[in-house]
């Protein structure tokens, strides 16, 4: 089973290829480049792997929330490849598949990605599971959200901002690779069985240019 994950939920852009057991991985903190990068990108992975666009048999991305842009490229990107080939395209929420390392770990774990605006987009989850929806949500809002006695492990690009935010070093740890793309993961999540088929993006909220198109009043 070839497998190709595509990450570009946030600033961190990866692809990931799984071929049988072996990966080939390739990342680079690119800001607002996906669009230009994205496809040498893939190119390079394929390349290496000496896989042929031929012999893939899934194709998947992060559903979201992320980077609103972001998110659009890697569907369109997937969906592209995966209509092109007649192979199945696959979708992850992205805080789901940043949560799925730490499945084993005591206590909550909380992904962050930083939405601007001094906000996050975040869940929270228990030994793999999501026990609240997701959020766009301040660093006060995430705090009210934890019960007390808790144990936190912040992961996801913005962990050290909000824990930054929150100032008592004493309520959380933070994972030690937390600023990293996630497409390793996200194939680790296809060959288990997550997604969705039918997936559309989340976005949680709109975007700048649609927010900026609202009424007033």
């Amino acid at each position: 089973m070839n497998i190709l994950a595509l990450d570009t939920a946030t600033d961190v852009l990866s692809v990931a290829l799984g071929k049988g057991d072996e990966l080939w991985h390739l990342e680079a903190d690119v800001g607002l480049r996906h669009s230009e990068l994205l496809l040498p990108i893939i190119d390079t992975v394929l390349k290496t792997a000496s896989i042929a666009p031929e012999d893939l048999n899934i194709v998947a991305c992060m559903q979201g929330p992320g980077s609103f842009t972001g998110i659009r490229i890697g569907f369109s990107t997937a969906k592209g490849i995966a209509a092109s080939l007649s192979i199945p395209f696959v979708a992850v929420p992205s805080l789901d598949c940043m949560a799925y390392p730490f499945n084993s770990v005591s206590g909550l774990v909380i992904p962050v990605i930083d939405a601007k605006r001094h906000r996050y987009f975040t869940a929270i989850y228990r030994q793999g599971m999501r026990i609240c929806d997701y959020h766009d949500s301040s660093a006060c809002d995430i705090a009210a959200l934890i019960p007390p006695n808790e144990s936190v492990l912040f992961t996801g690009p913005a962990a050290a901002m909000i824990a930054k935010e929150w100032g008592d070093t004493s309520m959380f740890t933070i994972s030690s690779y937390y600023k990293r793309g996630n497409a390793c993961t996200l194939l680790d999540c296809i060959r288990e069985g997550y997604g969705n088929k039918e997936a559309q993006p989340l976005y949680i909220r709109k975007s700048d240019a649609q927010e900026k198109a609202l009424p007033l009043g």
